[in-house]
């Protein structure tokens, strides 16, 4: 495909030669001459230098400098070059397909309810009074527990479990190992100081547009449910524990784990191992940095660090402090050094 063809499916502005012909797609360090690249980190500018791609993504009024010994780089203006190459990588990788039809391995109770063009493939297991959308997608080894309900153009890949009565909307995707609704961590001590499992009553719900990354869980509630709201990501070994609330749009990056009846806001991001105790919330459009740990409700739009956490700009001057402390001991030392020999005196 010619730049020139190239620029208008992207929405992006082309500064560079239009018949430079393009392949496919690739990072800004392994980028070829037939192959198209992205810039939207500032830290990773140096490397427009010495890129041997043959277009960049780029947005406006980013200056292109160049070694003199490699040939001029194309730019592709947008707005968004990530979301740019993310269109980009669709036009030139195609994933497979899986035909409609049921694999003869697959196990599908006879009151199970599935929609046009499914694909069920080998060791499938669907259990009674569950029904699938249009253009499902179960790979194999996926199992649907009794009573589950599944919109349109699910996609699970093996190995995935959504459990009995759980409600996922259109569009979803399940990644290797996700279990959804898995029971939740309840147990009340009796007397004898044993512990009495509670039944999990209450559904996972996960809403349209919800995507769960490898081997996550989304427990079910002891009563009431928990809920995945639309568009939210959850990343690789999350879990989202019992009766807790994820806002629209909201990104639990890898690691993240959430107590019970924890809230977390919409279009917020909680950054890798975060963990919150329960009972709380997070408000709206808050980022939680990484490794950080959460014991009380945090406001929104807020940007929150370390553990406890606390407010970046605050957590950042604690740090600074603490990085002195080896200085501060050994002036305490010298000082109550100096005090002992002045009582001896």
């Amino acid at each position: 495909m010619k730049l020139s063809e190239l620029a208008p499916k992207l929405g992006c502005r082309l500064e560079g030669p239009p018949d430079t012909e393009v392949r496919g797609v690739a990072g800004i360090e392994h980028a070829g001459p037939d192959q198209v690249t992205f810039m939207a980190n500032r830290k990773y500018f140096s490397l427009l230098k010495t890129t041997r791609a043959g277009a960049v993504l780029l947005e406006e009024g980013v200056a292109i400098e160049r070694d003199s010994s490699l040939p001029p780089l194309a730019a592709l203006r947008s707005a968004n070059p990530y979301l740019a190459f993310a269109h980009a990588i669709e036009l030139f990788y195609q994933p497979p397909r899986y035909a409609p039809g049921v694999h003869p391995t697959a196990i599908i109770a006879k009151t199970a309810r599935i929609g046009e063009g499914a694909h069920i493939g080998p060791y499938c297991y669907i259990e009674e009074q569950v029904e699938i959308g249009c253009n499902a997608v179960l790979h194999s080894f996926v199992s649907i527990y009794r009573g589950a309900k599944i919109g349109d153009d699910f996609f699970a890949h093996a190995h995935a479990v959504v459990r009995e009565f759980c409600r996922i909307g259109n569009r979803v995707v399940l990644q290797n190992g996700v279990v959804i609704g898995g029971d939740g961590f309840g147990f009340a001590k009796r007397q004898d100081g044993t512990w009495y499992k509670m039944a999990q009553s209450g559904p996972a719900v996960l809403e349209d547009d919800v995507e769960v990354q490898a081997n996550a869980c989304v427990d079910r509630a002891t009563v009431g449910e928990t809920r995945i709201r639309r568009g939210a990501k959850l990343d690789d070994l999350v879990l989202v524990g019992h009766a807790s609330q994820v806002g629209a749009n909201t990104l639990l990056c890898g690691q993240v784990g959430l107590a019970g009846s924890t809230k977390i806001g919409a279009n917020c991001i909680l950054a890798g191992q975060v963990g919150t105790a329960g009972h709380l919330s997070v408000g709206d459009g808050t980022v939680i940095t990484a490794q950080s740990g959460v014991p009380n409700d945090v406001p929104p739009r807020a940007l929150y660090s370390g553990y406890p956490a606390v407010e970046n700009r605050e957590w950042l001057k604690m740090m600074a402090a603490l990085n002195h402390l080896p200085e501060l001991h050994k002036r305490v030392r010298d000082l109550e050094a100096q005090l002992e020999r002045l009582h001896h005196r």
